[in-house]
């Protein structure tokens, strides 16, 4: 019940904080905004929700995952149905920071759902959770429909959200459970709980989360949109396409928390980074068209990825980020087993931070540039920099590990 309640909520939580992937569109063409302008917009509730995630985590080890949860969300009730009443820019930007809490609902029932379970478990146990990404994809689902059922006008949006997110906050309650012994000793102060960010793992995993999962979350803020500007289709359309990154990323985030208690945190992270490495790739080649002068003449050559063959590597990198976010929570499970709520806040926070930054630098790039392929150039390189890490990191380690072992049996 309690793992249940738990990603029902996580779902309600993160459709909230997607809110702007859909409703954001209309509000650009509202406010004529730059698309730097409509980055930042949407990226704004992802903001917050990344800044909390260190002292909820904290506060989920003190105080306990239940009561924290059910604050939380109680405390968006009223931000949220407040966006159906702004109209100028910087209303949007106030109120979405105060949305965006129910992003780091994440550091809250990641540690909470964990505790419930041996070891060998926890890893499904967070992945099953963790599927509450999908709710990026509700989001694409509800928010269209619910604009189209209202003749057009997306404030229906937030109020209904608003509502929505009332009764999830009292279902949790109805729902879950508590139990003492999971929290962490009254004794243990702020300072001693971070000590753990001088380990170098910490700031290792930070990287890959602000891939896998800052990726993920400035995808799913920027596709919808993409969509409608590089192949001209409706909102409707375009949302419902985009679901299809969207979906695979979160509710596939359980079968990654198999494979990495299977197959090891590891393995299973160093081969979603080269799936997206390929995948990205391939993204980033804009459409073109060029000339060859052949000796029958010119002769003029198109590149271009169809919307089909687009989506379809789309769907792939939705399913290793799902995974990859997955395997990322089982090094720290692994690792800091006494430490999951602190060091998910950091690692969480890290991850939002991508999301918040990435959306900006899309737009930012597009209006630098021209190309809305640049998003996915983007991406590459962070890729490149996350394999070259890893690589060079464990390798280390594992040469350490052999030296010290040799040193014990002579």
């Amino acid at each position: 019940m309690v793992l249940t309640s738990s990603t029902f909520a996580f779902t309600i939580c993160f459709a909230v904080w997607m809110m702007f992937a859909v409703i954001g569109i209309p509000i650009k063409q509202q406010l004529d905004l730059s698309e730097t302008q409509f980055g930042l917009l949407a990226a704004m509730p992802v903001l917050t929700g990344s800044l909390i995630r260190v002292p909820l985590g904290l506060w989920t080890d003190r105080f306990g995952g239940r009561i924290v949860f059910f604050l939380l969300m109680l405390s968006t009730v009223i931000p949220i149905w407040m966006m159906s009443y702004a109209t100028q820019y910087w209303h949007f930007l106030v109120i979405g920071m105060f949305v965006g809490l129910a992003g780091g609902s994440f550091s809250v029932g990641t540690p909470y759902v964990a505790r419930w379970f041996p070891k060998n478990r926890q890893g499904l146990a967070m992945g099953i959770f963790g599927a509450g990404n999908s709710g990026s994809a509700l989001t694409k689902f509800v928010a269209p429909v619910l604009i189209v059922m209202a003749g057009g006008s997306w404030t229906i949006v937030p109020k209904v959200y608003s509502v929505a997110m009332l009764i999830t906050a009292l279902l949790f309650w109805m729902f879950s459970s508590t139990n003492p012994a999971h929290n962490a000793s009254k004794s243990v102060g702020l300072k001693e709980q971070l000590k753990m960010l001088k380990d170098p793992r910490v700031w290792r995993y930070c990287q890959y989360y602000s891939v896998v999962f800052g990726g993920y979350v400035a995808l799913a803020l920027w596709m919808t949109k993409y969509y409608v500007g590089e192949y001209g289709f409706s909102i409707q359309t375009a949302a419902l396409l985009a679901a299809c990154f969207s979906l695979p990323g979160g509710v596939l985030r359980a079968a990654g928390g198999w494979i990495s208690d299977k197959y090891g945190a590891y393995q299973t992270t160093w081969w979603v980074m080269w799936v997206c490495w390929v995948a990205f790739f391939l993204l980033s080649y804009p459409q073109t068209d060029f000339t060859v002068l052949t000796v029958n003449g010119p002769q003029t050559f198109r590149i271009a990825l169809s919307p089909t063959v687009f989506t379809i590597l789309l769907f792939v990198v939705g399913i290793a980020t799902a995974i990859g976010k997955a395997s990322v929570f089982k090094f720290i499970s692994d690792d800091f087993g006494h430490n999951i709520g602190a060091v998910s806040g950091v690692v969480g926070l890290a991850g939002g931070l991508g999301g918040f930054i990435l959306p900006i630098m899309f737009g930012a790039l597009v209006d630098i540039t021209g190309v809305r392929s640049s998003s996915f150039m983007l991406l590459y390189g962070t890729v490149c920099i996350s394999l070259i890490w890893m690589h060079f990191s464990f390798r280390r380690e594992t040469v350490a590990k052999g030296q010290a072992a040799l040193a014990t049996q002579t």
